[in-house]
């Protein structure tokens, strides 16, 4: 709901109206598109065949909607602010800044739930994903995405639901204060699918670090018998008397060739264990920075609040949207900082820092 230009702009006079406050969207502009490009950057210089995963692939997808995102809202946010608060684009401005929020916010929800539902199926139904997973199932997975997500999106340009200027007049969303028909059936729908898309990454990524910790065990125990069976006591053994040998096949309970073919599958991969690092880390991001909004579209959908109210939910949903605006700038980051050389090499200061103290 709409607030007033004159309550919220009469005490503060043009110049100390500008300045201050247009910094801050400036700067969150110019460090998403910066980030989001050299995490482009870096993702495409990657190994050959690290680009041509599936998982590498809604990785991309992912950046390059986080900096769509960003370039196709900001400047808007940042004009409005030049403006001293003044709304310039009417209500087809309206329509397409909140279709831009409601898409991009849901998009990028939708693509990491892809990643966290392809590394499930690639870990813990590998003989499933790997009869039916190809380089070219990520491509047409985002396509499906953004055609989805359009068509949903596009709703309340169309009459179902409604988009209005949210305070302080600089950005425009749904009209989630409404509690009549299409309205409150819109927001509803489209909490409960953002809801749902959190649920299921989390629980993909649950089930995930438990088979990988489960392969990590596996992996351990077979390395120790593997030792036990070479290096171990032998005794009454054609080696000489007093000496046991115990076969290989009875040690890992089957026969040799099956028995290094179970142990190979349970070393874990560097690059699987890199992939789940970074997916856990922007799962852990996009919580934080997203779920406050999906939050607020409930709790206005759920609550009637007072006069005395709307002021400090006016504040919640300002501070959720900009909660909401950090996920662009964060997402690349992780990206970076979560490449396997890295990683090493934070790894190997640490150990050095921890060594000299």
């Amino acid at each position: 709901q709409s607030t007033p230009l004159s309550s919220v702009t009469c005490h503060l006079s043009p110049a100390k109206r500008v300045s201050p406050v247009v910094t801050t969207p400036a700067c969150m502009f110019a460090v998403g598109v910066f980030s989001n490009l050299v995490a482009i950057v870096v993702l495409c210089v990657s190994r050959k065949e690290k680009k041509e995963t599936t998982f590498y692939t809604l990785v991309c997808g992912l950046a390059v909607t986080d900096l769509l995102g960003t370039c196709l809202t900001s400047p808007i946010v940042i004009d409005t602010y030049l403006a001293g608060f003044k709304w310039r684009g009417g209500q087809p401005l309206c329509d397409y800044f909140a279709f831009m929020l409601l898409f991009f916010g849901l998009a990028g929800m939708s693509i990491l739930c892809a990643m966290a539902v392809e590394r499930y199926l690639a870990i813990n139904h590998p003989y499933l994903y790997g009869r039916h997973v190809r380089p070219a199932t990520g491509r047409w997975a985002l396509l499906a995405v953004y055609a989805l997500n359009v068509l949903l999106c596009a709703l309340p340009s169309m009459g179902v639901g409604r988009c209005v200027r949210q305070h302080p007049d600089t950005w425009c969303y749904i009209d989630w204060k409404k509690h009549d028909g299409p309205q409150k059936a819109f927001a509803f729908t489209y909490a409960v699918l953002s809801a749902a898309l959190v649920l299921v990454t989390v629980c993909c990524n649950a089930c995930v670090c438990a088979a990988l910790v489960a392969m990590r065990r596996r992996a351990s125990a077979t390395r120790a018998a593997e030792g036990a069976a070479r290096h171990g006591p032998r005794r009454n053994s054609p080696g000489g008397p007093g000496r046991f040998a115990v076969p290989a096949a009875l040690a890992f309970g089957g026969s040799g060739v099956r028995q290094r073919r179970f142990a190979l599958g349970c070393r874990l991969s560097g690059v699987e264990v890199q992939m789940m690092c970074l997916l856990v880390a922007m799962t852990a991001v996009f919580v934080v920075c997203s779920v406050p909004l999906v939050v607020r579209i409930f709790v206005n959908q759920l609550s009637s609040n007072s006069p005395q109210d709307e002021k400090s939910s006016q504040k919640l949903d300002l501070q959720a949207i900009r909660m909401a605006s950090f996920n662009p700038i964060l997402d690349p980051w992780v990206y970076i900082l979560c490449r396997r050389k890295l990683l090493g090499r934070c790894v190997h200061l640490c150990r050095r820092l921890l060594c000299k103290m």
